[in-house]
C-alpha cells in the first residue's frame, strides 16, 4: 500500500465509524442521550459532544468561551479538563441540536478532507490541549479513526447496539493499541529485563503478539510465539479493547504463569490518556 492509499484508507475508516455514530444516534429517544458510558462522568450526549468537538478543532472553530463547574470529579488533570470543556459547553443541547450539530460537522470535515492538500509525511497539529504535538498527517488521520472508533463502540455498549467489531477502523486501532504495550510492560509495570509477554487474543480480531524486555530495558512486540513466557493473558478483543482504553471492569482474563506481574499489568493496561 502506497502513503497515498494509506491516507486514503485511514479516510475510509474514520468515515465508516463517524457514519456510524449518526446512525445509531437518529433512532435514539431522548432520554437515552443521558445514559452512562463507561467514559468517566460521560453519558451518550457528553461522547458525542467530544467527538463533535474535537472535529470541529481540526476545522479550525474557536474552541467555545465557558467556564466548567467545580464539582467535576471525573476531571483529574489539564488534559481532561481541555478536554471537558466543550463538552460540558454542549450538555444543555437537545437531542436534534446534537444530531443536527453532528451531522453538518461531519459533512465539513469530510468537505475539508477531500480537498486538503496534505502529503503523507507533512506535519500538523494534533489537538490535545497539554498533550498536543506535532504528527505527521498520516499519523493524524490514523489516530482520528482509532479515537472515533473506540467512541462509537463507548455508544454501542451503553445503547446496547453491538457491531463493527471488526471495521477497518478497529484493525488500525488494534495496531495503535498494540504499540503502547511495551511501554505498558517496561515503564507503568516495571518488569525486569528478560520478561516476556504473551498476549492472546480471540473474537472478530484475533492475534498473537509477544512483548519482550531485553537486556538493556527495552520491549519490543512481535507476532513470533513465546514457547515459555513469564506471563500469558488470554482474553477476547472486546475486552483487549476496554483494557487498553480504560473502560470500566474488564471482561474474563485468563493469567497463566507470574499472577503477581499479570494482575500489574492488568492494573497498568491502558494506553490511553
Amino acid at each position: 500500500m502506497t502513503e497515498n492509499q494509506t491516507v486514503q484508507a485511514c479516510i475510509d475508516a474514520w468515515t465508516q465509524s463517524i457514519e456510524a455514530i449518526s446512525e445509531l444516534l437518529a433512532p435514539l429517544p431522548t432520554d437515552a442521550w443521558n445514559r452512562p458510558t463507561e467514559c468517566p462522568g460521560w453519558s451518550v450526549r457528553d461522547v458525542v459532544s467530544h467527538v463533535i468537538a474535537l472535529e470541529s478543532e481540526l476545522l479550525g472553530d474557536p474552541r467555545p468561551i465557558h467556564s466548567l463547574p467545580g464539582d467535576l470529579r471525573h476531571i483529574t488533570g489539564e488534559f481532561a479538563r481541555y478536554m471537558e470543556l466543550p463538552v460540558d459547553k454542549r450538555r444543555c443541547h437537545t437531542a436534534p441540536e446534537m444530531t443536527g450539530e453532528l451531522e453538518y460537522t461531519v459533512i465539513r470535515r469530510s468537505r475539508a478532507l477531500r480537498n486538503a492538500k496534505h502529503e503523507p509525511d507533512d506535519l500538523v497539529r494534533w489537538p490535545a490541549g497539554p498533550l498536543s504535538r506535532d504528527v505527521t498527517y498520516t499519523e493524524l488521520l490514523r489516530l482520528r479513526a482509532f479515537d472515533v472508533w473506540v467512541h462509537e463502540q463507548d455508544l454501542r455498549r451503553a445503547l446496547g447496539v453491538p457491531g463493527n467489531l471488526d471495521s477497518a477502523a478497529a484493525l488500525i486501532s488494534r495496531d495503535i493499541m498494540l504499540a503502547g504495550l511495551p511501554k505498558v510492560l517496561a515503564k507503568s509495570v516495571g518488569a525486569p529485563p528478560g520478561t516476556t509477554l504473551a498476549l492472546d487474543v480471540s473474537g472478530p480480531v484475533e492475534f498473537l503478539r509477544t512483548v519482550r524486555i531485553d537486556d538493556d530495558g527495552r520491549a519490543t512486540i512481535d507476532e513470533t510465539v513465546s514457547l515459555a513466557p513469564d506471563v500469558r493473558l488470554t482474553l477476547d478483543w472486546e475486552t483487549y479493547l476496554r483494557l487498553a482504553c480504560g473502560r470500566g471492569r474488564p471482561g474474563p482474563v485468563t493469567v497463566d504463569g507470574d499472577q503477581e506481574l499479570g494482575a500489574r499489568l492488568l492494573a497498568h493496561f491502558a494506553v490511553t490518556p
